[in-house]
């Protein structure tokens, strides 16, 4: 993994009165647990930009009043107005001790698919992994060089070195999709959404029909049978 470092601040409280006077400082709450000892402390909230507004994933090196940690930010919590970041969980990691997390994935190269008129599409923008921090790689690295339109990349054809994909191997992370199959994708859709109007008008029209000669039929019967009682009346003298 990629590494950066944060410097941060121990805090002597925990409170919402605390966490206020915090905010107006430019500083955010955080805690830091998984070693022997958890940890409240505050970081200068421009200082963690860099690291949380990316799509890498860091080892930071976690400087608390001296105390230096290598830490993986765990999680992240918004504020559900705003988006802001209102707190940070960081857990401490060791070389000894496996991690799971998830990495991002990069693809590189230029598909023969693509070059033919396929799309390139990555269902998986991240993959969770497990093993020793030591071992992951800065990203799930995939190149695409030789696919064509038709291939798939799945979980269990991607190989690294010293760490596990939890994923289902079946799971299909990247593929080179022909432009004509997606829109025929959406056309069926379209046609599917269509279908089931005409054939509501169809079974309309059907039963219209029906009506209308089931009346003319009785219509017909009764003056046929008028006209033959009437006739049959012999003729007044």
């Amino acid at each position: 993994m990629k590494k950066v470092s944060l410097s941060g601040s121990s805090r002597e409280n925990v409170g919402k009165k605390d966490t206020k006077a915090l905010k107006r400082a430019g500083r955010l709450p955080c805690v830091v647990y998984g070693g022997e000892k958890q940890t409240h402390f505050s970081v200068i909230r421009l200082d963690l930009r860099k690291i949380v507004f990316t799509s890498d994933v860091f080892e930071i090196e976690l400087d608390i009043d001296g105390e230096k940690r290598q830490v993986v930010i765990k999680e992240l919590q918004f504020h559900p107005v705003s988006d802001a970041i209102v707190h940070v969980d960081f857990l401490e990691i060791s070389d000894d001790k496996i991690l799971k997390l998830k990495l991002p994935v990069h693809v590189t190269g230029s598909s023969i698919g693509v070059k033919n008129g396929g799309r390139l599409m990555v269902p998986f923008r991240k993959l969770t992994l497990k093993g020793f921090p030591s071992a992951f790689p800065d990203d799930v690295e995939i190149d695409v060089t030789k696919l064509r339109i038709g291939d798939k990349i799945r979980v269990g054809d991607i190989k690294l070195k010293g760490v596990k994909i939890l994923e289902p191997k079946d799971s299909v992370v990247v593929l080179i999709k022909t432009a004509r199959d997606i829109i025929e994708d959406e056309v069926e859709e379209e046609e599917g959404e269509e279908g089931e109007e005409g054939e509501e008008g169809a079974e309309g029209a059907e039963g219209k029909a029906e009506g209308g000669d089931k009346g003319a039929k009785e219509g017909g019967d009764k003056g046929a049978k008028e006209g033959g009682d009437k006739g049959k009346k012999p003729a007044e003298s």
